[in-house]
């Protein structure tokens, strides 16, 4: 599916990409409307439709994964692209299973925001069955997922392991663990 310029909701919480990436897609012929928060993008779609959103992952009050859902089950045509500076396996499976149609990891040009944005680029989920030569192992997917939640938990151990439904000491041993690059 491709879809032509129309309107965009461009949702990030730094003003000043929003503002670079909303100016380089107008000139690529898109009325965009940009949002710096979950709620505010959520305040913009009360009385307009976009045809695609463009989502950073990490918004200061909230996921952009929250608003993927929101806007498929809104919009159910709409085109999704999730973008973020923290790019993980975990976080892109995430986003394709809530709705997201791609998937792009910062930093990122307008150029291929336009072609993600036109459908022109293979999901990861589209690739054939086989895995790649390199593709990651379990052991560096659960540390990244792990990377991930203590991120998201900003290093605070015994919340992580709540988020992940471990015990603290379970998840003290597997950081301390961390996967060889041989293991992938």
């Amino acid at each position: 599916m491709t879809t032509a310029p129309g309107s965009l909701l461009l949702v990030d919480d730094d003003a000043t990409l929003a503002d670079v990436l909303a100016r380089a897609l107008t000139r690529r012929g898109f009325v965009v409307r940009v949002a710096l928060s979950v709620q505010s993008a959520l305040d913009a779609v009360v009385d307009w439709q976009p045809d695609a959103a463009v989502l950073d992952l990490k918004l200061g009050d909230g996921s952009g994964l929250h608003l993927v859902s929101t806007l498929r089950a809104r919009f159910p045509a709409i085109r999704l692209l999730m973008l973020t500076g923290y790019a993980s396996l975990a976080t892109a499976v995430e986003a394709i299973k809530l709705g997201a149609d791609d998937y792009l990891a910062k930093p990122v040009d307008a150029d291929q925001v336009f072609t993600a944005l036109r459908g022109q680029r293979l999901l990861q989920h589209d690739l054939p069955p086989e895995l790649p030569e390199d593709a990651m192992s379990m052991h560096r997917l659960e540390w990244e997922h792990i990377q991930r939640v203590l991120l998201e938990a900003n290093g605070n151990i015994s919340e992580a392991a709540r988020v992940l439904g471990m015990h603290r000491r379970t998840l003290q041993r597997k950081l301390l663990k961390r996967p060889s690059p041989a293991q992938g």
